[in-house]
Order: C-alpha cells, then sequence, then structure tokens
C-alpha cells in the first residue's frame, strides 16, 4: 500500500513581467540614467569651463548649483502633473526639456548662457526620476515591485561611476560641448521609443485636482533655499555665514509652513500625512540617514583618493568601480528577494553590512594602506547598500494605493536630494572642523548606523 505525500508549499511564484512592462522599463531607465549621469559629468570640466569663457570657478561653479536648485524646484509638482496630463505626456515633456537643454548647453557661448541652460536642463530633469518612479510602480504587478525597483535603481548606481569617467574622456579627447551633446541622441532614443511604449492617458485612470498654488510658492522655494543654504554650508565648512544661515533658516520656514497648511488644506501639493503610514514612514526613517552618510562618502572617498594618497581622478575613479559592482549586482538579487521576504530580514542585515564596510575602511584610511584592503572595504560597503537601498523603497511604495504612487514616488525624491544634500554639507563641515579624513568618515559610519532604529521598525511580514 503506498501513501501519496502532500507536496510541500510555499509563497506563491511571482508572475511573469511581460515583454510591454519590460519594455516600459527599459524606456524610463533609458532617460533616468541621463539625469544622474549629468549630475556628475560636469564635475570634471569645471576648470575648461572656467579657461574656455575666461570666468572664475566660483561662477562656473553655478553650473552645478543652478542644476540641482532647478531639479529641486520642480520635483514638488511631478505629483500633481502626473495627476492632470498622464505620466506619459509628462515624462515625454520632461525628456525633451531635459534634451533640449543639454543642446543648448552645449551650444553655449558664454558663461551666463551656459548657467541659463542647465538651469533649462534642471528644469527638465527633474521631473524625470519621481515620474519615472510613478511609470514603473503602476506598470508593475505588486509581487514584483521589488524586482522593478531594483531596475529602477540602476542609473542610481552607474550614473556617478560613468560620470567623471566619461566626463574627462570627453572634455579631453573632443570638448567640454561634448559633455552635454552626448545626452542628445540618448534623450531622442528616449522620446522614439517612449511614445511607443508608455501608455496614454486614457490608459492610466488621472485623479483631476487643482493644482496647491499656494503650496507650491511654499514648498518649491523653501527646497530650493534650504539646498542652496546646506550647499554653500558644505564650500564654507561652516554654517556660521549670513549667506548659509539666511537660506537654511528660510528654507525650512518655508517647508515647514508647506507642511502645516497641507495637513488643514483639501488637495495639498504633497500629503505629509503618508508619513503617518507605518510603511512609508518608517523607510524613511532608515532611508534618511543611509541616505545621508552613503551620499556623503560620495564625496569624502574620492576626496581621500586624490589628496591622501596623490591619485588622479580617473584613478579614483576606478579604485570605487568594485563598490558600484558590488551594489548594483547585489541589488538586482536582493531587490527580487525582496518580493518573497519580509522587508526587516533583508533590510536590516543589509545595514550592519554597509557600516561593517564603512568602518572598516575608516578605520584603516590612511597614507599607507594597502589600496587592496580598502577597496576590499568600500565592497563590503557597497554589498551592504546593494541589499538595503532598494529593499527600503519599496518597502515605502509597496502600502500606496494606484492613486498615491505620484505623491509617494515625488515625497521620496525630495527627501533623498535633502538627504544627499544633509551628507554632503555635514562631510564637507567635519572635514574642516576636525583632524582630517579618518575622524569624518567614521562620523559617516556612526550616521550610517542610526538607519539601523527605522529598519528594525520595518514589516516583519512577507509582501
Amino acid at each position: 500500500m503506498s501513501a501519496t505525500l502532500p507536496a510541500k508549499s510555499g509563497p506563491p511564484a511571482a508572475p511573469a513581467l511581460s515583454r510591454h512592462v519590460l519594455a516600459v522599463v527599459g524606456v524610463v531607465v533609458l532617460g533616468s540614467f541621463m539625469t544622474v549621469l549629468d549630475m556628475t559629468i560636469v564635475n570634471v570640466a569645471l576648470g575648461h569651463l572656467s579657461r574656455s569663457f575666461d570666468a572664475p570657478l566660483s561662477v562656473i561653479q553655478w553650473t552645478v548649483t543652478g542644476y540641482s536648485l532647478a531639479l529641486a524646484t520642480v520635483i514638488p509638482v511631478s505629483a500633481w502633473a502626473v495627476g492632470r496630463f498622464g505620466a506619459k505626456r509628462v515624462f515625454l515633456t520632461a525628456v525633451a526639456l531635459f534634451t533640449l537643454g543639454s543642446g543648448l548647453t552645449g551650444l553655449a557661448w558664454n558663461a551666463g548662457s551656459l548657467i541659463t541652460f542647465r538651469v533649462l536642463q534642471g528644469l527638465g530633469g527633474g521631473m524625470i526620476m519621481p515620474v519615472a518612479m510613478t511609470v514603473v510602480l503602476r506598470a508593475a504587478p505588486p509581487e514584483r515591485k521589488g524586482t522593478m525597483m531594483g531596475i529602477l535603481g540602476i542609473p542610481v548606481l552607474i550614473g556617478p561611476m560613468t560620470g567623471p569617467v566619461l566626463g574627462g574622456v570627453l572634455t579631453d579627447s573632443l570638448s567640454w560641448r561634448w559633455i552635454f551633446f552626448v545626452n542628445v541622441p540618448v534623450g531622442a532614443l528616449t522620446l522614439l521609443l517612449g511614445a511607443r511604449v508608455l501608455r496614454g492617458p486614457a490608459d492610466e485612470g488621472r485623479t483631476r485636482r487643482p493644482l496647491d498654488v499656494p503650496g507650491l510658492l511654499m514648498l518649491s522655494p523653501g527646497l530650493a533655499a534650504l539646498l542652496y543654504g546646506l550647499t554653500m554650508g558644505g564650500e564654507h565648512g561652516g554654517f556660521g555665514a549670513a549667506e548659509v544661515i539666511v537660506p537654511v533658516v528660510a528654507g525650512a520656514v518655508l517647508v515647514a509652513a508647506f507642511a502645516a497648511r497641507a495637513l488643514r488644506t483639501r488637495h495639498p501639493l504633497l500629503d505629509p500625512r503618508l508619513l503617518a503610514r507605518p510603511s512609508f514612514g518608517r523607510a524613511v526613517a532608515a532611508m534618511v540617514p543611509f541616505s545621508a552618510a552613503y551620499f556623503g562618502s560620495m564625496v569624502l572617498v574620492p576626496l581621500y583618493w586624490q589628496q591622501e594618497r596623490g591619485l588622479s581622478a580617473t584613478e579614483a575613479g576606478l579604485l570605487m568601480a568594485p563598490q558600484f559592482l558590488f551594489s548594483g549586482t547585489v541589488m538586482q538579487i536582493s531587490s527580487r528577494i525582496s518580493d518573497r521576504v519580509a522587508p526587516r530580514t533583508i533590510v536590516v542585515p543589509g545595514v550592519l553590512v554597509a557600516v561593517g564596510g564603512f568602518a572598516a575602511f575608516a578605520l584603516q584610511a590612511g597614507p599607507d594602506t594597502p589600496y587592496w584592503r580598502l577597496v576590499a572595504s568600500l565592497a563590503l560597503m557597497g554589498t551592504g547598500v546593494g541589499m538595503t537601498n532598494m529593499p527600503v523603497m519599496a518597502s515605502a511604495t509597496r502600502g500606496l494605493a494606484d492613486g498615491e504612487v505620484a505623491a509617494g514616488s515625488t515625497a521620496l525624491n525630495i527627501i533623498l536630494q535633502v538627504a544627499a544634500a544633509v551628507g554632503t554639507a555635514l562631510t564637507a563641515l567635519l572635514l574642516t572642523a576636525t583632524d582630517g579624513f579618518r575622524t569624518t568618515l567614521v562620523c559617516g559610519a556612526g550616521l550610517m548606523a542610526l538607519s539601523l532604529a527605522g529598519a528594525v521598525r520595518l514589516s516583519g511580514r512577507r509582501p
């Protein structure tokens, strides 16, 4: 007599992604890559730009600052624009504006026109990432949101590594103009493919609501002032100067006034009540210190390679390549795993691994430490970053209804912008106020460790 053993049960297999969904992801990743790349590709050409236009570096630096401020100014309106005009129209318009700005920047004839066209680039680029996230999250089945966020995160990891190297090659081999012209064919291809594969307004279930003009007039200038002040504080190595204190305080007051008003108005530009959602608020609590420390390290580690070890920008970029390689590879694995396991299960170990790698690099950083030990520490940190970033983002957005996705994506992008600015400013301040790189690096690792407080409070249930 034989008995039939019951089949083992497990979590149901996630549905396969259709060709259309994969095509949609490919388009938005292509568009997103341009904007992320453009945030770092210009940095290596600032000296060339200064000489070409016979302008001081303090003026040319506004090609970077103006771009960043334009990004911050336009991001808050993204959610409303998606609801009013549809994600496809907004995404393609943003890409077209960014591409046009890129071409015009490459044709700039003086420092004033260069900065003006960079701002135009930023106005288009600011909408691309939040709208891309909205498109991806709406296209993905709920069971595959982690996977989709992992794919969307590829530009964020590849861009910072590719930008300085590509910028140096184009500037040295051709001309500084090509660091902007390179976006034109990529933008044109994104527009062509996006027009074919993205869903039109009739398929998006748009929610029309009035534009919160008072909220926009508070939040956009407030964010721009806050980020400007933090940037100036980083450059000055302190927050005592009036040109730092005034914009920081004014920006903080405007953002606080926006939040207070948004809690009372019927159709706020962004709803701060999202932070009261357990899944969203706890993910943000983990994401803010982690992102601030990570973006601070993106400034600090290259400076260590160049100033402490005497390496070139290209050599510094190559030594950081293993970190990005490990981070990108692990991110694709962890994002898929996050569709099947509780967020806390993967994020807490990820934070511990990232902090361990960061601390190992910090404690070894010196003038004579073998390179392989430092690179191995950064690779360990990259592994932890890959385990943490996108699973946290997926956890934040998983509980959002379809009509809340645009607002949630916009809020996350704003929070990331502010966290990055705070991390960069704190890094510069500590580097000036302390006795060198090691102390500042140790403080950065400590800041990253604070994200454990939010990580341990993430959901312990499977999606």
